[in-house]
């Protein structure tokens, strides 16, 4: 993934400082808790999961990976030390994993 989104931001210039892209992702982040939001008729029944909100979860997934890509940081590693990390936590809980 992070191989497209690091072509497509060269093919079209979309190269910015990672201060930038984070706001960039906040944005989008806002934008899918509205979707989320507008399928439940604010709050009055279960969210859907309609193609609003994978549009907007697909924008989030895209700036969240270009804000990486920003801060040359690879997301396979990052990923693996985050669930190393969470494995070690849920570990220290008993009855977990069960």
């Amino acid at each position: 993934m992070m191989n497209d989104v690091s072509e497509f931001l060269d093919r079209y210039g979309l190269h910015i400082d990672p201060q930038s892209r984070y706001i960039d992702f906040v944005s989008e982040a806002g934008q899918l808790g509205r979707a989320i939001l507008e399928s439940t008729d604010y709050g009055s029944h279960t969210a859907e999961m309609n193609e609003a909100f994978r549009d907007e979860a697909g924008d989030c997934l895209f700036s969240l990976i270009a804000l990486i890509s920003e801060a040359g940081i690879e997301p396979d590693a990052l990923l693996s030390e985050v669930l190393e990390r969470y494995q070690k936590r849920m570990d220290a809980y008993p009855g977990s994993g069960e």
